[in-house]
């Protein structure tokens, strides 16, 4: 359902390095409750468009809006969950159990230097159960696989109990059965939870069935609201440089 007040507004954004232009006249609005991928080729401007949306980096020209305030002065980041890319690929010896990271998703909300409340706790506690880890919560971080590894992070994001999810590429390093199951974790999460999903992805042929809307960028944005249609083999074609034919052959199928 879209609301008056949209959680992003964005106007003709334009970024440039040293020249090059990366970004070029991008307008969107994304609304409460929204299921949307991002796909595009790498170089296009997929991350760089993320990291402006989450103020790490600054466009050129044009205007980001979040909650209905300019970007320099929105203040409430904990409203957004975000998994960067390769947030995955953690040191084995990296010294923090599963708790511990997780708990790190309430200093977004509380503060570097508050101490751990009673809320701050059963928001760990629900967002663990939520990634189904509840049970790894002892556990060190960097002995975990690919797959445990994502929700964990996940986790975290969701602990400050945000309004927008956002994901950067979250099945770097994950295998296949993960994969799938990550999915319905972000379609449940969607659904029953009402948060908004906004998630880069080169996995092109499961995406379909669940989103909502179909961003792809290459330098320019295509905003889509039909993404099966607009999923052929000629536009993708089209966006990645390759033969698309058999990319859409695999159909998603949600674990149970």
């Amino acid at each position: 359902m879209k609301y008056e007040l949209p959680i992003f507004d964005v106007k003709h954004l334009n970024f440039l390095v040293r020249g090059q232009k990366i970004l070029s006249d991008i307008s969107f609005e994304i609304f409460e409750g929204e299921y949307i991928a991002i796909i595009g080729p790498n170089g296009g401007g997929k991350t760089t468009l993320i990291r402006m949306l989450l103020g790490l980096e600054t466009p050129t020209t044009g205007e980001i809006k979040i909650f209905g305030k300019k970007l320099r002065a929105f203040k409430e980041w904990y409203k957004i969950g975000y998994v960067p890319q390769r947030a995955t690929l953690v040191d084995e010896n990296f010294p923090a159990t599963v708790e511990d990271i997780v708990k790190m998703g309430r200093i977004a909300k509380r503060g570097i230097f508050a101490g751990v409340s009673s809320e701050d706790r059963e928001m760990v506690e629900d967002a663990m159960i939520k990634m189904d880890i509840i049970n790894l919560r002892e556990k060190m971080v960097g002995t975990l696989s690919g797959g445990q590894r994502q929700r964990v992070m996940i986790a975290r994001a969701l602990a400050s109990a945000p309004k927008i999810l956002i994901l950067d590429e979250p099945n770097t390093g994950v295998d296949m059965l993960s994969q799938q199951r990550f999915y319905t974790l972000l379609a449940k999460l969607n659904k029953e939870e009402n948060i908004t999903i906004l998630f880069i992805t080169h996995d092109v042929g499961v995406i379909a069935d669940d989103i909502g809307r179909l961003f792809t960028i290459n330098e320019k944005a295509i905003i889509c609201n039909d993404p099966k249609k607009t999923l052929s083999c000629e536009e993708v074609s089209d966006l990645y440089g390759i033969n698309a034919h058999a990319l859409y052959n695999h159909k998603h199928e949600h674990q149970q």
